[in-house]
């Protein structure tokens, strides 16, 4: 059986901002860059490298906006931070997976769900990111995440090295 690695065994964020290959960005940074959670380094990072977006997170972003409830006090405020992020996301920066990547993603969710025993409420998650995953590798860019629990799995089962870890700021 497979097996997650620890935090220390994998490619994280560290030191001075570097140049290096394109990213693409998990749905993740866009939150925690909102809520202040990046640590320095990987704002340098973003600062550093090109960055480019995945119609993938647009649509989990989108999905948020959606399930969020309008009576609720904060979702006014959450809702216009994140139809700003969207609407500044470049449209020569935004791309979607092959109809290739989108094929393999489902052959390479479904082993990483079978070889780690992934839940089924958490394979659809899985399904995303794997495409994700395959739209950087296809693309030569590297994936900025701190979603060590779905991407340590991809990159075990088909390493590629196209993945940057980072861990979240309190």
């Amino acid at each position: 059986m497979y097996r997650r690695r620890a935090i220390d065994a994998l490619p994280i964020v560290g030191g001075a901002a570097w140049a290096g290959p394109q990213l693409l960005l998990d749905t993740c940074v866009y939150i925690d860059v909102l809520q202040s959670r990046t640590p320095d380094v990987v704002d340098e990072l973003l600062d550093a490298r090109i960055i480019n977006h995945s119609t993938i997170c647009l649509a989990e972003m989108t999905h948020l906006l959606g399930r969020l409830d309008p009576t609720h006090g904060e979702t006014s405020g959450v809702v216009e931070a994140l139809q700003q992020t969207v609407g500044d996301i470049a449209d020569h920066r935004l791309s979607a997976p092959s109809k290739a990547a989108l094929g393999e993603a489902g052959m390479l969710a479904g082993l990483v769900s079978r070889l780690f025993r992934i839940g089924r409420t958490d394979r659809a998650q899985l399904l995303n990111d794997a495409s994700l995953y395959l739209q950087a590798v296809e693309c030569g860019w590297t994936i900025l995440t701190r979603n060590v629990a779905n991407f340590d799995c991809l990159e075990q089962v088909l390493p590629e090295n196209r993945i940057l870890f980072y861990e979240q700021q309190s």
